[in-house]
Order: C-alpha cells, then structure tokens, then sequence
C-alpha cells in the first residue's frame, strides 16, 4: 500500500517539496527574529540613533517596546520546552 501510495502522491512530489522548503525557510526567518542577540544588537542600534539624533523620544520608545516584546517571546519560549 505505500508504494501505491507514493506512486498515486507522485506528481504532486514538487508541490510538497516547495512547501517543505518555505517551512523551513520560515522557521529560520523565525528563529532570527526572534534570537536574543540580534534583538540586543538592534537595541544597541537604536540607542545610537537617539543618541546621533537620527530619531526623536517618541520613535525610540515605541521600536523598544517592540525589541523587548521580541526578548520577551524568546525568553518565554527558552523557558517553555513544550512550545520549541
């Protein structure tokens, strides 16, 4: 029954495999992300743009509370194993 089946599944075998590479081209994007030390570099980044400045108060505030919610989920998500 499963060579059947793998015969039958065939013509659709470049269909499953594109998906199965933007599956795993989007759990890298994920994984960047979401990854502590790109978020603290970009913090960094941020800083040095308030303090050139390249950005009012106002910007900085609101793109570091999006880096820390970014921290957060990756702290969150080490600390879960079930959610890995």
């Amino acid at each position: 029954m499963g060579l059947l089946k793998e015969l039958l599944l065939l013509p659709a075998a470049p269909v499953r495999g594109t998906f199965w590479v933007l599956g795993r081209v989007a759990a890298e994007a994920e994984r960047q992300y979401y990854d502590p030390a790109t978020v603290r570099r970009e913090l960094a980044a941020l800083e040095q743009k308030l303090t050139g400045g390249e950005i009012d108060e106002a910007e900085f505030d609101r793109r570091e509370d999006e880096l820390l919610d970014r921290l957060e989920h990756s702290t969150r998500a080490a600390a879960d194993p079930r959610r890995n």
